[in-house]
Parts: structure tokens; sequence; C-alpha cells
């Protein structure tokens, strides 16, 4: 049966910046909801990135999210008190032998083209979208076999291999936007121009994108959510320099800006400006983490000392604390402390010791030369965010305290994915990888062995352990949710002994907005949900 609860978002609650960071933002959704709700008017955010695809049912990524969630609908959404809520979807439940989930749909919904929806959508979505061709979609229903529609408010999930309910139930927020089947049926789906102008079930319209500049939505007034969206229209204004969009705020000229897009030294300046707020919620269910990726075809990384000696030799409270001003959490492994269900603190720990790991690469066979150098690497930091820059330059600064010559290589964010997940053209890179709600989404496949080179944010490093991968399957297997999350807790344990990467730091975002701008925060995935219950005092 149907076994979302509280519990599987549970450690949510307790932010990794602590209850009092996490404060603000249950105030800001607080607020919203004591207030009498003002109707119409326009928000204007921030955007820094303009994706090429905003077909959220194809690229399962946040930046895709931030615009489409509000057209583009997924079947359910992260919910602070009960888990899981139901969005096109208002039930499901699975069989005993974990071939099948059937899920029951929501009555009444239309496309923004007044077609109704209907279980023939999703059925085209699954088999025809996520499973081919989106991101995450590829693995998560890699052994999905058919979509049954026995009417049009049910559709029935029929799987080839036993597929837990959890790993299911943990993914819909991120992989189960619904496409309308009459406007994607028979064209070329990766190429269909809807991709950059989509059409959805949403609380707002796409309204116009002009690059360079903006992104315009406009009210769906047609909208199955009573009484919602509250706004007339959102505009993303296109604003790549950090510096601008602090000034913006400042100004007026935006009212918000989210994904820590201020600079983390201009929280505080900001925060004591009357009219505008720091908000450290509404980002639970986005958990970042920065890792160090190990290239194992270089021989000294191969060995399991030197890759000690590397955790040893890096001070993740400073990172916490300098490159993060506080708005991190150093990481014990691959689950952050935030996922309660999976998170288990039961693993062997690689404490910030600098003389442990010096001793540990002399014990490797690498003593210090003559120059005071035991060997040189080139370290890549990922361009994506300011932080994982910082961390790259703190890196080479640490390994170098012992005796390992580092020099940063640095790339745009094309060549940088080349050159890791294709080329293997590195020997340590920082990396970013997302955690989304359960080990199979977005994390085991950084452990994972056998991936074919050119599979981005996956295990390019060389590392491939039969043990590790016998893990990997079993709990993709497991019907059982305590015996799956046991696996997991060996999956930890394993990824901490092993180091194949060494996890650094855990975060969440940050939003900065105006205090007129109201429903901030009200869900662990805020910034990449629909913004329904969104309004902008006057």
């Amino acid at each position: 049966m149907h076994s979302t609860s509280a519990r599987v978002f549970g450690g949510l609650r307790a932010l990794l910046l602590g209850a009092a960071a996490m404060g603000a933002g249950v105030a800001a959704a607080t607020e919203a909801v004591a207030q009498e709700v003002q109707r119409g008017g326009r928000l204007t955010v921030a955007a820094d990135t303009e994706p090429r695809n905003i077909n959220p049912a194809m690229v399962a990524s946040n930046g895709v999210f931030f615009v489409s969630s509000k057209v583009v609908e997924p079947l359910a959404e992260m919910d602070y008190e009960a888990g899981l809520r139901g969005v096109l979807a208002v039930g499901w439940e699975g069989s005993e032998d974990g071939r099948t989930i059937t899920f029951r749909l929501r009555e009444g919904v239309a496309w923004s083209d007044g077609t109704p929806f209907t279980s023939a959508d999703v059925a085209f979505s699954a088999m025809e979208v996520w499973k081919p061709l989106q991101n995450l979609g590829r693995a998560i229903f890699a052994d999905l076999e058919a979509v049954e529609t026995p009417d049009d408010h049910t559709a029935v999930f029929r799987f080839t291999r036993p597929t837990p309910l959890q790993l299911i139930e943990n993914a819909l927020p991120a992989v189960s936007a619904v496409l309308p089947r009459h406007l994607y049926q028979g064209t070329d789906i990766a190429q269909n121009p809807l991709n950059n102008a989509p059409v959805g079930t949403g609380p707002f319209l796409f309204a116009e994108h002009r690059p360079g500049e903006y992104f315009r939505l406009t009210r769906n007034p047609g909208y199955w959510g009573e009484g919602q969206p509250y706004l007339d229209e959102i505009v993303y204004r296109v604003l790549p320099d950090a510096a601008s969009k602090a000034a913006a705020l400042e100004t007026g000229d935006i009212q918000l800006t989210a994904f820590s897009a201020v600079p983390l030294t201009d929280l505080a300046r900001l925060d004591a400006i009357d009219g505008i707020s720091v908000i450290p919620g509404g980002y639970e269910g986005i958990t970042y983490h920065i890792t160090l990726e190990i290239n194992h075809r270089r021989a000294e990384l191969a060995n399991p000392l030197v890759r000690r000696a590397l955790a040893h030799a890096i001070d993740r409270n400073f990172i916490v604390d300098v490159v993060f001003m506080g708005y991190a959490a150093a990481s014990t492994g691959p689950v952050p402390a935030t996922a309660a269900d999976f998170y288990t603190a039961d693993v062997p720990a690689h404490a910030f010791d600098p003389a442990e790991a010096e001793r540990l690469l002399d014990e490797a066979g690498y003593p210090r030369g003559a120059d005071g150098t035991r060997f040189s690497l080139r370290l890549r930091p990922a361009p994506w965010f300011q932080m994982t820059r910082a961390t790259g330059d703190y890196v080479r600064q640490a390994l170098q305290q012992v005796g390992i010559a580092v020099e940063l290589v640095t790339a745009d964010s094309g060549a940088h994915s080349v050159a890791v997940y294709t080329d293997h053209d590195f020997d340590l890179a920082i990396g970013s990888p997302v955690w989304r709600n359960d080990p199979a989404i977005s994390t085991t496949i950084l452990f994972q062995g056998g991936l074919p080179a050119g599979v981005p944010f996956s295990n390019q490093y060389g590392y491939d352990d039969p043990e590790m991968n016998a893990l990997i399957a079993a709990a993709a297997a497991e019907l059982d949710r305590d015996r799956r999350v046991a696996l997991y807790h060996d999956f930890q344990r394993k990824a901490a002994t092993d180091l194949p990467i060494i996890h650094l730091v855990d975060f969440t975002f940050i939003t900065v907005a105006r205090d007129e701008v109201k429903g901030v925060a009200s869900n662990p995935r805020w910034a990449t949900s629909s913004w329904a219950d969104t309004w902008v005092a006057r």
C-alpha cells in the first residue's frame, strides 16, 4: 500500500545550519499563512543561467526546475509535514512482489491548451521520455516494462524486476514531470520546440524568453488548484554577475535570488537592510556535497593509503567556516545527516591530522624528496559554484603542506565535464554531486563500477570494487524498507573505508528576498517547486 510517511523526510527539518537558521525559513512560511493573501502582481527574480532545454521531463536539474516547475508538474512533491504530497497523482500503492505500482491520478486537470490530462499522458511520459531520455529516469526506470491505463485516471507501472516502492516514491519529485502526449507524440521529442516553451498543467503558463534578458511566466487561469496561483506573473531576469544581483535586490529591481546566487560574503550586510531577509530554509530536499574526485588510474591514487592520507590532510571544518562561512556541515560520506532514514554516523572517520597524512604517505612509499615534494598532481575544480573553485584553492594548499605539489587546471563547464567524465584527463577534481532523497538517485552512481565513459556526475574514477557493486545491486532490488536501509548503512561504511572519492562538506542553498515576497521556503524543494502559494504584499 501507499507507504509515504513523514519519517521518510523526517531529517529534513534538521537543516545543516541548525535550528536557528531553519527558523528563518519556517517563519517566512508561517507568516504567509498568518497574513491574508493578496492576489495579483509580479514577482521578479534573478536567473544566472539560461538552460538550452527547459523540459524537466528530459533534463532533471535545478537550473531547469527553477523555471519550468511552475509550468510542468510532477506526480508528487516533497512536503514538510507529510513527507510527500500528491500533485498530479493523489495516491499510489505497490504490489507485494515489487513489480507493480498503481497511481491514482487527479481528476479535473487540463493542459493549458484545454486538453484534458489523462493517464495516457503519464504512460507516454514514462515510456517515451523518462525511461529513454531523462538523465535520472534512465536509471530509475531502467526496469520499467510498460505502463497500463485501465481508465483515464489510473496508471499501472509494471517492472521486469522487483523495484522498491521507497525508491520510486523518493524519486517522484525529481523524475516524474508529465508532458502532454498530444503535443509530443509522433515528433522528435528531443528536438520538439516545446522543450524551450513548455506546455503543462501547472499554475503558470510559459509566456516568452528573450535570450540574455529574461524568462516570463503568466498566471494559468485554468489551474486546478483552487484559487491558485496568487501571482499574475513571474519574471526571471538574467543577471549572471553576482554583484549585480545584490545591487538589484537593494534597489528593488528584483525581489528574490535563489540557489545562493548572492555571494555568502554579502549575506550579513543584506540581512541587516530593512526590507530584505536571508532565508536558509526550503532547500533541505536539494542537499549538495563537495567532493574530492580521485582518478584511480594514477598509481599513487590507486593506493588506499594515499587516499586515506588525502582525507587526513584536508580540514573539512576550514571549508565549512571559511569557504562556506558556516553555511555547510562537515560530511561523513555519501548520505547527508539530513537524510534521517538512510544516514548513519557509524562509519570510519578521517579527522584532520596532517601528521597522520604524512605518516601514511611515508608508509605508502612516497617520502619527501630533496625539494620537500613527494609527487605532483593536477586538480580540476568544478566551475559551477564559487565554492567549488574556492575549495580547489584550499585543497591545493592543504596537500602542499604534506608534500604533494598540486597544479590547478581550470576550464569552463563544458570542457570540465568532458575532461573529467569522458576523457578522464585529471588526477583530482572538486565535484558537487546532489543528494536526491535516496541513495539510488544520483548517489550510488558515484561508486558503481563498469559505467561507460561520458556519463556525467558518475563514477569515472577507475574504481570498480565487486563488493561495492554487489551492495549497490542488492539495495536497488531490496523491497523491505528496513533491510534496504541496513544495506545503505553498509554502503556508507564501505565508501568511508575505500574512499574512492572523498566527501568533504554537505550544503544547501540560501534565498535572499525582499520582505514583500510571502510563502518562501514553504516546502523542502521550494525553489524547484510550483510557487502556486507564493504571493507579493503591496
